[in-house]
């Protein structure tokens, strides 16, 4: 039985590798091969898709770690609770609207995680937005 779909091969690769097919290279073997074939491509995408998204969610976790550690290092510096350690650390950024607290977030390489958008909600209420003077 095959479970390859010629239908989201693109979609797959771009999952597996980070961007579409794009190559001739790569679309001309898949048009050659055999259903046999097909399969083999589909299922060694399939493969590297999971270890892609295994690696993501681990840089993710040290990600999330990390900055967890600056909050808590920053509470040892005097900060009297999370909330204050939360403003200084953004102490010097500039936030006009809350794309730029997005933008903050996804620096850290959390902002696509839940610990990510708890945050982001958290610094909203918490950074002084500034006027952008347009």
């Amino acid at each position: 039985m095959y479970t390859f779909d010629e239908q989201s091969l693109s979609d797959l690769h771009k999952d597996a590798r980070g961007y579409r097919p794009r190559s001739e290279y790569f679309w001309g073997d898949w048009n050659q091969s055999t259903n046999d074939g097909k399969q083999a491509i589909w299922d060694s995408l399939v493969d590297e898709m999971v270890e892609s998204q295994e690696a993501e969610a681990a840089c993710e976790r040290v990600c999330v770690e990390e900055f967890e550690a600056q909050v808590k290092q920053t509470m040892g510096y005097g900060a009297s609770d999370r909330e204050t350690a939360l403003r200084w650390i953004t102490d010097g950024e500039i936030f006009n609207h809350s794309q730029d607290v997005e933008s903050f977030v996804y620096g850290r390489g959390i902002l696509f995680t839940d610990y990510g958008r708890k945050l982001v909600k958290e610094l909203i209420e918490i950074v002084i937005f500034e006027d952008p003077g347009f």
